[in-house]
């Protein structure tokens, strides 16, 4: 494996795929180079240096790990790296830097109330830890500068994407209703059209059966006459549903992230590109992960959910599993439930169902590899 392959191969082990900061997420870390600036100008003693390099590892363990985090998991990041500023206040000016990248992780624990609420409480322990553990400028001035601007920016962000996400699900929404609008159209057409054309090949084939014992060469004449009116209704008919089709699975997909994100659930997407679906398979897929995406947002009351599409090993069954860490358990009668057992079942496939751990697994036979 090249280097490049193994750094990428490191990027996605700490940062989730879904992550939009990238990169830069290594740039932020420079910041804490300021919990160790102060031993340039002074020896460090046999004790601290250990629990400095134990709290610089705890720090990164914290930090990387934060960015999969949201809820009740990220406020006790938040709670930790706060804990580490206090305990190191008395003794490094630096400190302060654990108070940032905490405030940095306010906007995961929930809505902006929460949020803002969180920081304002890290800005109260700075202001109190500077009074009574470290009056030193260099520590409570930058902590509450530092902590008070990047905490509000990254808050002011993440409800502007979460605003971003709606607009485009409200956009996605209109979208999908002049699809829908169309399609009843299309159906509409579709009845006119068939009448005509069945009744035509239906009275043509009467004619056809009346004349076979007079005129063979007549009926012979109208038995062509069926076959080309029913390959026109069949390519009339093909052109007309095209627009069915217009929803993929990866487009569900995308329309399901849209939706979460706006109901500050986090999905985890795992997808296997080298499946290549058919399109009966591909369709009953999408309409089982749009079930149960609409049943997560309406009654999960979850943070974070996830959905694995993946072939364990070549030629084996396709497997599907749809989760989330909402409380409750998921009901096993209903006809959300039902509708996604008979679709799967349907295609040959098993459908298992777990209330209690709000776990959906389905493995299908449908799908080959690319």
């Amino acid at each position: 494996m090249s280097l490049t392959k193994r750094l990428v191969s490191l990027h996605h082990w700490l940062l989730p795929p879904e992550s939009e900061v990238g990169w830069a997420a290594y740039l932020w870390i420079v910041y804490f180079g300021f919990f160790w600036l102060q031993y340039i100008g002074r020896p460090i003693g046999p004790v601290e240096l250990p629990l400095a390099v134990l709290s610089t590892c705890l720090f990164l363990g914290l930090y990387f790990s934060g960015f999969r985090r949201s809820g009740r998991a990220a406020l006790l990041h938040v709670l930790a790296l706060a804990a580490l500023g206090l305990v190191w206040a008395p003794f490094n000016i630096g400190a302060s830097a654990f108070f940032v990248f905490a405030g940095a992780f306010c906007m995961l624990v929930g809505p902006p109330r929460y949020a803002w609420a969180l920081l304002l409480g890290l800005l109260v322990m700075i202001a109190l830890v500077g009074l009574l553990l470290q009056p030193m400028p260099w520590f409570w001035l930058p902590g509450l500068v530092a902590t008070f601007i990047v905490g509000a920016a990254n808050i002011h962000f993440a409800e502007q994407g979460r605003r971003n996400a709606a607009l485009r699900l409200s956009q996605a929404e209109v979208r999908q209703l002049a699809r829908v609008a169309e399609r009843e159209r299309i159906a509409r057409d579709l009845h006119d059209l068939l009448g005509h054309r069945l009744s035509v090949i239906v009275l043509k084939s009467e004619l056809a059966g009346r004349l076979f014992e007079r005129d063979p060469a007549r009926a012979r004449a109208e038995i062509a006459q069926v076959e080309h009116s029913a390959r026109e209704a069949l390519a009339e008919v093909r052109e007309a549903i095209g627009g069915y089709r217009e929803r993929s699975l990866a487009a569900e997909l995308e329309q399901a992230r849209l939706a979460l994100t706006s109901a500050d659930v986090d999905l985890d997407l795992r997808l296997d590109k080298s499946l290549a679906l058919d399109a009966q398979t591909e369709a009953v897929l999408t309409l089982v992960i749009r079930e149960a995406v609409t049943n997560i947002i309406r009654h999960a009351r979850a943070h974070r959910c996830w959905i694995y599409l993946t072939r364990p090993e070549p030629n084996a069954e396709l497997v599907l599993e749809i989760g989330d860490d909402g409380g409750g358990r998921i009901r096993p009668e209903g006809g959300g439930v039902d509708g996604m057992r008979a679709r799967i079942e349907a295609l040959g496939g098993l459908f298992r169902l777990d209330p209690d751990r709000r776990l959906i697994q389905a493995r299908l036979p449908g799908g080959s590899s690319a």
